[in-house]
């Protein structure tokens, strides 16, 4: 007998998830009340966020050794959002193995140079675990500067509605209340 209920393929199937780098989220902001004061999620959280999502933990079905993530989106990296100095202070290092090759490069001037994708990129790969997946699960990661990006009609829907955005629960609501009276009927 099988040990799932329903469809493992359909599991494991991959879906595109879209974030906005600087678009407020209630729930992972730094600040939580008031209601007004919500900000875009800080660079860790939306990172941590983001690894998760590539390594399919989320899912039901998620175990260690199977790549079963999603593909996510992230827009306006341009506009990554970070708490006190860190934009200024915090320092990425890289080595070839020479002596004397260490080379430093701050987060605005890495920002300046390589936009802040490259920034969300660093930090989410720092979040994923150190074996042979990584790569696999970095290439599901797109992110770009602005709002434009080539992926808009792989985006997740839900009744033609983007999930995530304003209104996609109300349509939520209402297929669940039209499967209850088909069920009941």
């Amino acid at each position: 007998m099988s040990q799932t209920i329903g469809s493992t393929r359909l599991a494991y199937s991959r879906v595109w998830h879209h974030i906005s780098a600087s678009a407020p989220h209630p729930t992972l902001s730094t600040v939580k009340s008031p209601p007004e004061a919500v900000t875009p999620p800080s660079l860790g959280r939306l990172a941590s966020r983001i690894a998760m999502i590539l390594m399919g933990k989320h899912k039901p079905i998620w175990d260690p050794s199977t790549d079963c993530g999603d593909y996510v989106v992230i827009t306006n990296c341009a506009a990554l959002y970070t708490t006190g100095h860190k934009k200024w202070r915090k320092t990425y290092y890289r080595h070839n193995t020479r002596p004397g090759s260490l080379r430093t490069i701050t987060m605005d001037v890495l920002m300046d140079k390589f936009g802040g994708a490259e920034v969300l990129r660093k930090a989410v790969s720092g979040m994923l675990p150190k074996n042979r997946l990584r790569d696999r699960r970095l290439a599901r990661l797109k992110a770009f500067e602005g709002d434009a990006h080539p992926y808009k009609e792989n985006i997740i829907r839900f009744g033609g509605a983007k999930v995530g955005e304003t209104g996609w629960e109300d349509i939520v609501k209402a297929v669940r209340e039209g499967d209850k009276a088909t069920i009941s009927a």
